[in-house]
């Protein structure tokens, strides 16, 4: 394949555009094979951006906040760097984009922007969970684009989650369970009960039923299926607990000269456990059903995160996930037909 342009939003993100200038330049720096469109004011990306000459710079003056109405800023903000990004795929001038702002603004653009794939109801944000077993992801989809689902929602997110896991995830044969309040078939409300029927009935896929809450860091899946209520909710929970054991491991050693002590000889083992669960380390969370490799970094994300979410919408290019995921929702439609 020649080299392929990816698109990426300069002004999204806590850290924009300093870091995500950042993160461009070490992406072309390690991967020979990419162009970088950095979208946004011009001038604020030009003083911090080193010259490189595989990077170029789209200007757009208007950027969205996160506290906009998606839909609305899509649609009245035509200058944003992120819609400028996503016009960039729709018109075929880049192969992906890649933004850490408004996650609603990103799935609003991938909808109304970029397009839904031929087929697709609609859209699923997928995110890698790291396990217990540091060896092992679990891909976990929708975790906020579709709240309210469908069965048939449910199915489409696990074909598209199966394809993910295969190519991008590196995974064989990847095992498949969706999300509920207990293993029993009996579990789950209305939706999630027609939508294990509608997968089993499938086929083509390793669906072997239920996973619960209290599983999913163990890597009990390869692939997460639920709506995005819930996948949101579950995710939010995760970053919490996280975040609530780190404070409360400093507040213990700052009030401890014991645990000062001890914390000394645990340095190295704690540190390659936040390390595990570092979402830099993952890149970024694609927004899978549209046309074209639209990635969502972490709002947070400096320039290692950048660098990884590149990587994610290289990955995705390349393997060509997007002509897989098609084809496989068009044989299930014309089966349905």
């Amino acid at each position: 394949m020649n080299k392929i342009t990816i698109a990426v939003d300069a002004m999204g993100g806590d850290h924009a555009p300093g870091e995500i200038c950042a993160g461009a330049v070490r992406a072309c720096n390690e991967f020979q094979d990419i162009e970088i469109v950095l979208t946004g004011d011009s001038e604020k990306i030009k003083s911090c951006l080193e010259s490189h000459p595989r990077i170029h710079i789209e200007h757009a003056d208007e950027i969205i906040d996160p506290d906009e109405h998606p839909a609305n800023a899509i649609r009245s903000k035509k200058n944003s760097s992120l819609r400028v990004a996503m016009e960039m795929v729709r018109r075929g001038d880049a192969q992906g984009c890649v933004s850490a702002g408004s996650t609603g603004a990103i799935v609003a653009g991938g909808v109304l922007v970029v397009g839904r794939l031929p087929g697709i109801i609609r859209p699923a944000l997928g995110v890698p969970i790291p396990a217990v077993n540091e060896r092992k992801v679990s891909f976990m989809l929708d975790v906020g684009a579709t709240v309210r689902c469908k069965p048939e929602n449910l199915l489409q997110f696990a074909l598209m989650g199966n394809i993910y896991s295969q190519k991008i995830l590196k995974v064989s044969n990847p095992e498949i369970k969706l999300l509920s309040n207990g293993s029993e078939d009996i579990k789950g409300d209305d939706t999630v009960l027609a939508a294990r029927e509608l997968i089993e009935s499938k086929g083509g896929m390793n669906f072997q039923g239920y996973i619960e809450g209290n599983e999913v860091v163990f890597g009990k899946a390869d692939v997460i299926v639920c709506d995005g209520f819930n996948g949101n909710i579950a995710l939010k929970l995760g970053e919490g607990i996280m975040q609530a054991l780190k404070a409360l491991l400093t507040q213990e050693v700052k009030d401890s000269l014991m645990a000062k002590a001890g914390m000394l000889l645990l340095s190295p083992v704690v540190k390659r456990i936040w390390n595990r669960f570092n979402y830099e380390k993952y890149g970024g969370s694609p927004l899978l059903g549209v046309k074209g490799a639209v990635i969502k970094a972490h709002g947070r994300s400096k320039s290692p995160a950048v660098l990884s979410a590149i990587s994610v919408a290289r990955n995705f290019i390349y393997e060509d996930a997007l002509s897989l995921i098609n084809r496989d929702i068009e044989k299930f439609s014309s089966e349905v037909n």
